[in-house]
């Protein structure tokens, strides 16, 4: 048990909790049961947008995980959102969004090994300076239905791997099937990023660092491995690789 890595990881907000009807943070156990079957000791970042306290958690913490959840407030990304678009927005969580940001910034300064799942994977593409499709159902002519939230525990379609990427090497495959519970994705990429994995319709399914030298590990992906990694074990290697990365890095 000492060996294992801590892995800071970023929580939803609740406006009403269940106690007293608190705003409060909110998790699924998925993620820490994934990080504990991979080795890592979780722990979960308390809401606060003190940046002298985030830097000391990403300090104290041996990688960081980024999870899934609702929208990210369009201002972040796009300061002209037309009605339309803007109207297709729900759950945004702007304390959640602040954050977030400073929580990357951290892990980029303080260079620790990095995992973003789903929303995770937006948000690290938006605190690098990248954007989002608003709405993929509006922006994405001929799209797959992405947001499948019946079968959020099944793979419902195909993303493309790029050869010689990390995400290659951790799945062994240039294709796989993964679930896909999003309505969002990311628009243009983030200069220190590129895209080693798509959907057939041109999705952005997997980023890594354009200089992989610039952080021990980076990997986001779109899709939620934590949710499959119990029947197909090539979502579990995922955390595997990130975990172990966490431990060189202690």
């Amino acid at each position: 048990m000492n060996n294992r890595p801590t892995i800071l990881v970023s929580p939803s907000t609740e406006r009403k909790g269940a106690e007293f009807a608190d705003a409060s943070i909110n998790l699924s156990n998925r993620y820490t049961e994934a990080v504990l079957a991979s080795g890592g000791l979780p722990q979960i970042l308390p809401s606060t947008t003190s940046r002298a306290v985030i830097s000391e958690f990403v300090r104290r913490s041996d990688g960081v995980m980024l999870t899934g959840g609702d929208d990210i407030e369009p201002n972040r990304y796009s300061k002209d959102l037309p009605p339309e678009l803007a109207k297709t927005v729900g759950g945004i969580e702007p304390e959640r969004d602040a954050w977030e940001q400073i929580l990357v910034e951290e892990v980029f300064a303080q260079r620790k090994p990095l995992l973003g799942i789903c929303r995770g994977h937006q948000m690290i593409n938006v605190a690098l300076g990248g954007t989002l499709i608003v709405d993929i159902p509006t922006q994405v002519p001929g799209a797959l239905q992405h947001k499948q939230m019946e079968k959020k525990s099944e793979p419902v379609h195909e993303i493309s791997i790029k050869p010689n990427s990390l995400f290659a090497r951790i799945t062994g495959a240039e294709k796989i099937s993964v679930n896909s519970t999003h309505h969002q994705a990311i628009g243009r990429i983030a200069d220190l990023l590129y895209m080693t994995a798509a959907s057939s319709d041109g999705i952005v399914e997997v980023t890594e660092l354009k200089d992989a030298a610039r952080l021990p590990f980076f990997l986001t992906v779109q899709f939620h491995p934590e949710r499959l990694l119990d029947r197909y074990k090539t979502f579990l290697k995922i955390f595997e690789t990130f975990v172990d990365a966490a431990r060189q890095r202690r």
